[in-house]
């Protein structure tokens, strides 16, 4: 039977370490954190999004996403601007630096992706691996949900 609190133990400190070595690199190589080649590459694959949907998609506090946001666009990486379909937020998008340092970095950021995880499996274990990571996510993202609905916190 599989233990599952190692389990728990491996993938939390997999994690940490693949996260902190690509971050590494991106930062050395580009002088950009992970956290933020995560916004601008979620904000490129939608075009624009609001603070919102970047705190849902990142899971972190609308409170924090703001500031990074914040941040981003201080180092004139996005821009926001009126939401017309609703006063109360702002659509965020990628600039033109944004979007170049987004396709400088993330050949940077695949080779890492290969290095620690792509060169040591398999294909067929990869794909499986894969299908089972997206599938425990899924589940914990649905979990998320009505754990907010019972709650009574609105969803955007």
């Amino acid at each position: 039977m599989t233990d599952l609190a190692a389990l728990f133990t491996d993938l939390v400190r997999l994690e940490t370490r693949v996260y902190n070595a690509i971050d590494t690199r991106l930062r050395a190589e580009h002088e950009l954190p992970l956290g933020q080649y995560e916004f601008l590459r979620y904000i490129a694959a939608r075009g624009t999004c609001r603070v919102y949907d970047l705190a849902q998609e990142i899971a972190i506090t609308v409170g924090a996403t703001s500031k990074a946001v914040d941040r981003l666009e201080a180092a004139g990486r996005v821009r926001r601007t009126a939401n017309p379909d609703d006063r109360r937020s702002s659509l965020v998008a990628l600039t033109d630096a944004g979007r170049q340092l987004l396709a400088a970095a993330t050949p940077t950021f695949n080779a890492e992706l290969t290095t620690w995880i792509g060169s040591v499996l398999p294909a067929s274990s990869l794909e499986t691996f894969a299908t089972t990571l997206s599938m425990l996510r899924q589940r914990a993202e649905v979990d998320h949900r009505t754990d907010r609905l019972e709650r009574g916190t609105p969803q955007a």
